[in-house]
């Protein structure tokens, strides 16, 4: 009888390490397969970069604002804000050596030809090798300096942390206000469009922590007063609100602004406190359709929809929600995003913005930070379906104009291209959990899944590879230095980060050896070499 219940015990105990490996088998399997799909990202966004710089200016190496009538013609609000800026980030990640080379020489002539207002610039033609109109355009080059800052360079920095781009980016915003041209009651601002505002605000809250300016907090209280405490108030004073991009970035820009003063200036909180909460009620009652979706523009004061088009960038305007949820705890403005997600099985292969690859890039990123926030189960299924369609656009063309681009990287032939780029690495990330490897290759398939606190890591290539694994860190807190981690568009969410002070168990399933290795190590490149045909699989967890 003793032998029976030892007999028992030892099978028992056999039984369960079966199903252990049997479970890590799945999840390294998931994982591969993530690492298949981010592998076609990486694939996608180095050929839309490569693609892209064949069709440089020869005289500047300046990027064209598109393909067909503006070929000639460099311009802030387009070539620079939308395209140029995701192919640093690619390079950045799949070429180093480009990304030392061609993208910061490109910065440098750029920064030395285009500006117009001291450095805010202007529209550059390539025939005339000098700007395109002969008068200067106030409000047109803020505006332009406004869309390179907040849509290109603020997602560059929030990656890349201090670098030439954000130096860029401070000069050009420091003379948006020097050059503000508008009288108000509140002092000058830059703008009575509120885009620009929007954009301003956005990037004032984050430039304030990340340097610790107070004139950017200042400049931010001011646009907040004007339109929180004055009479241009987006829901209560404004007949007409846009609540997709070209609009709605007003409201996730007050939504920033209030998260801002929450830390740095609790007394203002409290006076923008009912007016954005006024806001974003007013927006949930008369502006979302049953599923959810923000409609493209309504008239707040009479509820009245003006364009019932579903908003591609809905996740926008939620991450104000969002944000403001995370300082007052208010439920029904998550519960709105939970119920906005669970509802996006009825969007697939939507027309976002007429079939354009922008829209679904819009769309597709808004999905992803809010998934990072809220995993609502089949939020995960809907991106990847999404994703699928969004990069079919680049393997034909879609235009008879564009017949030469067929077996290139170029999708569309405008400036979105490179939105396709940008929410393609945001995906990838999340795929790989964040994590990078230098030297990028075709071949190497790297993919990461998170199961509980731990990760499980694949890798594998087709011929031997060494290099390093990059893993990701708390960017929000080292690069911008945010009090918080509230949701903001163009950000790459945070997956699977790791810590200076934290040490980490990794264990290579295949040889049964784990090493314990500082987080800093992880951080700058743990070093591995990959045999051809042999998959890798890691599993990493924090002590």
């Amino acid at each position: 009888m003793k032998y029976l219940k030892v007999f028992i015990l030892l099978l028992i105990v056999c039984l369960s390490c079966a199903r252990e490996k049997e479970l890590q088998k799945s999840l390294f399997d998931q994982a591969h397969e993530n690492g298949v799909l981010a592998n076609e990202g990486f694939r996608r966004c180095d050929n839309f970069m490569i693609s892209w710089l064949n069709y440089a200016d020869t005289q500047t190496g300046l990027i064209p604002r598109n393909l067909y009538e503006s070929k000639h013609l460099w311009n802030a609000k387009d070539a620079a804000a939308d395209n140029y800026p995701f192919m640093v980030l690619t390079s950045s990640i799949t070429n180093p050596g480009l990304f030392e080379g061609t993208m910061h020489d490109i910065l440098e002539t750029e920064s030395s030809v285009t500006p117009r207002l001291g450095k805010m610039p202007d529209t550059y033609s390539f025939i005339k090798q000098g700007f395109e109109e002969e008068a200067v355009d106030t409000a047109a080059i803020i505006f332009g300096a406004s869309e390179y800052i907040k849509d290109g360079l603020l997602p560059l920095t929030e990656w890349l942390g201090y670098s030439p781009w954000s130096e860029r980016l401070i000069g050009m915003l420091d003379d948006i206000w020097a050059y503000a041209p508008v009288r108000t009651g509140f002092d000058r601002i830059p703008s009575l469009n509120v885009e620009v505002n929007g954009e301003i605000l956005q990037t004032l809250s984050r430039m304030y922590w990340m340097t610790g300016d107070e004139k950017y907090l200042e400049w931010a209280v001011r646009l907040g007063d004007y339109y929180l405490l004055g009479d241009h108030h987006p829901t209560r004073d404004l007949e007409s609100m846009r609540l997709r991009d070209h609009g709605c970035e007003i409201v996730s820009g007050l939504c920033e602004l209030y998260c801002m003063v929450s830390f740095a200036r609790p007394e203002m909180k409290e006076s923008y406190k009912m007016p954005i909460h006024e806001m974003l009620d007013r927006i949930l009652e008369c502006g979302i359709n049953e599923h959810g979706m923000f409609y493209n523009n309504i008239n707040p004061i009479s509820g009245e929809i003006i364009d019932s088009r579903i908003a591609d960038t809905w996740g926008y305007t939620y991450n104000g929600f969002y944000t403001v949820y995370m300082i007052d705890g208010i439920e029904k403005y998550r519960s709105a995003i939970i119920h906005t997600l669970e509802n996006l099985h009825h969007y697939k292969a939507f027309n976002w913005e007429r079939g354009s690859a922008d829209g679904y890039a819009d769309a597709v990123e808004s999905a992803l930070n809010l998934y990072n926030r809220e995993p609502v189960p089949g939020t995960r299924e809907w991106i990847d379906t999404e994703i699928a369609v969004m990069w079919s656009m680049q393997d034909s063309s879609h235009r008879e104009q564009a017949i030469e681009w067929k077996d290139s990287g170029i999708i569309e032939g405008w400036h979105g291209d490179g939105n396709f780029a940008r929410t393609s690495i945001m995906y990838c990330l999340w795929k790989t959990q964040g994590i990078t490897i230098q030297p990028w290759r075709e071949d190497v398939i790297f993919g990461a899944l998170q199961e509980n606190d731990k990760l499980y890591l694949s890798l594998s290539a087709e011929d031997d590879w060494e290099g390093e694994i990059i893993f990701d860190y708390n960017r929000s807190a080292v690069n911008m230095k945010l009090p918080l981690d509230y949701p903001r568009i163009n950000q790459f969410p945070e997956w699977f980060v790791v810590s200076d002070d934290t040490k980490y168990r990794l264990e290579n399933t295949g040889d049964n050896q784990e090493q314990v290795v500082d987080g800093t190590i992880l951080k700058s490149g743990f070093e591995i070499k990959i045999d051809k045909d042999k998959d890798c699989h890691l599993l990493i967890q924090a002590l």
